[in-house]
C-alpha cells in the first residue's frame, strides 16, 4: 500500500500517502541500457557507411525521449499527503508535484469521511469534510487502495472520538 498509518499514542496518529512508483532508480538504468543496446545492435551493421550518421540521431533521440518521459513521470508523481490526527485536531498537508502546499484542518468530532463508490469524479472517491471545506484524500491511489484507506481511517476516527 502506498500509505503508512502510524498510531503514535492512543490519542494521536500520523498518515502519510504517496503515489506508487513501479520503476525504481536501478530499474530505470536497466531499461535505458537495454533500449540503448537494442537500438545499437542493428546500427553495428551500418558502421563505416554514411547511413549510420543518418540513423544515429534518431536512435539517440529515441533513448533521450524515453529517459525524459520516465524522468518527467517521476517528477509529476512527487506528491505527498500527510495527515496528523489527534483528539483536538485533524490536519492535512498536501505537497504537490510543483512544490505547492495546501493545508486543511478541522475538529475531529466534526470531520466526516465519505467514500462515494460511483458518481464522483473518480471511482471510490474519498473525501474529508469539516472546517467548512471538503477535501479529496489520496487522489493518486487506486480504487481498492482508497477503500482500504477509508476503512482504516474510519476505524481510527471512531477510536479518536471515543477515547476517554
Amino acid at each position: 500500500m502506498p500509505y503508512a498509518l502510524d498510531r503514535i499514542t492512543p490519542t494521536s496518529a500520523r498518515l502519510r500517502l504517496w503515489p506508487h512508483n513501479t520503476l525504481a532508480p536501478r530499474g530505470f538504468v536497466v531499461v535505458i541500457a537495454l533500449v540503448a543496446l537494442a537500438l545499437a545492435l542493428p546500427l553495428l551493421a551500418l558502421v563505416g557507411t554514411p547511413a549510420l550518421w543518418g540513423l544515429l540521431p534518431f536512435a539517440g533521440l529515441a533513448v533521450w525521449g524515453l529517459w525524459y518521459a520516465i524522468h518527467r513521470n517521476w517528477r509529476d508523481r512527487a506528491i505527498i499527503e500527510e495527515m496528523q490526527l489527534s483528539r483536538s485536531r485533524v490536519h492535512l498537508r498536501h505537497v504537490g508535484a510543483d512544490g505547492s502546499v495546501q493545508e486543511w484542518q478541522a475538529d475531529p468530532h466534526w470531520v466526516t469521511l465519505s467514500l462515494i463508490p460511483k458518481g464522483g469524479p473518480v471511482e471510490q472517491y474519498l473525501t474529508l469534510t469539516g472546517g467548512g471545506r471538503e477535501v479529496e484524500l489520496g487522489a493518486f491511489l487506486t480504487p481498492p487502495e482508497r477503500v482500504t484507506l477509508h476503512q482504516d481511517l474510519s476505524d481510527l476516527l471512531i477510536a479518536l472520538r471515543s477515547y476517554a
